[in-house]
């Protein structure tokens, strides 16, 4: 894989996302100005993506990918976590540190495995596990595509074809059919920006042949003359159609049953300007694309923020020296979620969930310091007036970390790659604590 290897999570899989205008100031709460209570119904909680953590999703697009000679992939995902079989522990653990609330995914893959072929087995799965949210007191926020897609959509050229929109739309009725009624929130896509994102990042043009060759070979092995990801797809083609299917989807959704906010997530890094002439909000602007307007039309936006990028009058710059990195590759800096929520918050109109934010670390002290200035943003933020409704923390469990396998530790838990044994790290109690006292 050469220098695509080095490449960082996010840089790869989410490029150097975001859209903090670099005229935003640090946020500074106003002496002796009491904080404000939290809202009602406040969700505190963790986020999950399903084919990171469910294991054997054979039926996806990615699955091959994974698979397949030439692969970007570090290592193929197998089992993941084994979550698909053991849900009903992870949920009961969540609940039992103090959490209120649990994201996660609902696999298209599975559920409609051939086109128009939908498996009720499947769709039972995924009630039984929205009860079982319910019964440990967590608010269910379910993403109905988080990356990955059915293999035979993707052979049909994803979302550069001209009909996708429909298709997502398809499954998204009948999954809420028979989720809805049971769902608290829900977002169709899961950064939905993240094509836009990635290819807007200088370092793409060393990992897009690779890219190339990868999906290449799954086309052919799939007996099909293309095949197109999500994640790596031709904007020109497939961006219209995703807000499309976007926006279908929305409307299929929102006709129930059920009746629950709907939004969109979108990868958020504060873009910092650096210097005279900096191109900040040119390239913030270039991050995000359509998505932004897609989200104020919406219920809600779902921020995912994990650091900032800085950009001068020729583009990005390095960290600052000495700056702390993260096992990711990326700056330690969790002041880049009040950035975000911010910009997010003024661009939409719309109340904010944070429906990711963490840090890779061998080291769980540095997440614990990542967590309490982060939710010390979210505090000012909410002081400040601005909708923020809940803190979901990525990841509950270390995880299928895409294209890295499992080499990066974004979870509170530890997960025994051999016995799926469950193991909370010191980081899972504090943010839990917090969570139960209601206290950012």
């Amino acid at each position: 894989m050469g220098e695509a290897a080095n490449l960082s999570r996010r840089a790869v899989m989410a490029g150097v996302a975001g859209t903090a205008a670099a005229a935003l100031a640090p946020v500074a709460q106003a002496a002796g100005k009491a904080p404000k209570p939290l809202p009602t119904g406040f969700l505190w909680g963790t986020a999950t993506a399903a084919h990171q953590i469910e294991g054997n999703n054979i039926n996806a697009d990615l699955w091959l990918a994974e698979n397949i000679k030439p692969t970007l992939f570090a290592e193929p995902s197998l089992d993941a976590c084994d979550a698909y079989h053991r849900y009903e522990e992870d949920i009961a653990l969540a609940a039992k540190l103090g959490f209120n609330a649990h994201r996660f995914g609902i696999e298209w893959a599975r559920i409609e495995p051939e086109p128009g072929k939908f498996s009720e087995a499947e769709l039972d799965h995924y009630l039984r596990v929205l009860e079982a949210c319910h019964a440990h007191g967590l608010a269910p926020i379910v993403t109905y595509s988080h990356w990955t897609v059915p293999r035979w959509f993707a052979m049909r050229g994803g979302f550069e074809h001209a009909d996708s929109s429909d298709l997502f739309a398809r499954f998204a009725e009948k999954a809420t059919a028979k989720l809805g009624p049971l769902i608290h929130a829900a977002a169709t896509f899961n950064e939905a920006n993240t094509a836009r994102a990635l290819q807007a990042n200088p370092m793409f043009k060393t990992i897009a042949p690779f890219a190339r060759a990868m999906f290449a070979a799954c086309a052919k092995a799939s007996g099909s003359d293309r095949f197109a990801s999500v994640v790596f797809a031709d904007l020109d083609k497939s961006e219209a159609n995703q807000v499309l299917a976007h926006e279908k989807a929305f409307q299929a959704i929102k006709a129930g049953p059920g009746d629950f906010p709907v939004g969109i997530t979108i990868a958020l890094q504060a873009v910092q300007g650096v210097g005279e002439g900096n191109k900040a909000e040119a390239v913030a602007a270039q991050l995000v694309g359509p998505w932004m307007g897609a989200a104020a039309k919406g219920d809600f936006v779902g921020m995912q923020t994990y650091t900032r990028i800085l950009i001068d009058k020729a583009g990005l710059v390095a960290a600052p020296k000495g700056a702390e990195m993260t096992a990711a590759g990326y700056e330690f800096y969790p002041e880049a979620l009040g950035e975000t929520i911010r910009y997010a918050a003024k661009a939409t109109g719309k109340p904010i969930y944070v429906t990711e934010n963490g840090i890779a670390t061998e080291d769980d002290t540095r997440r614990v310091a990542y967590i309490d200035r982060a939710l010390a943003e979210v505090r000012a933020c909410i002081n400040d007036g601005i909708d923020v409704r809940g803190y979901l923390h990525w990841s509950l469990l270390d995880n299928f970390e895409w294209v890295f396998g499992y080499k990066q530790r974004f979870g509170l838990v530890a997960v025994d790659r051999q016995t799926f044994r469950r193991t909370p790290k010191p980081s899972a109690t504090y943010l839990g604590k917090r969570a139960r006292a209601n206290r950012l």
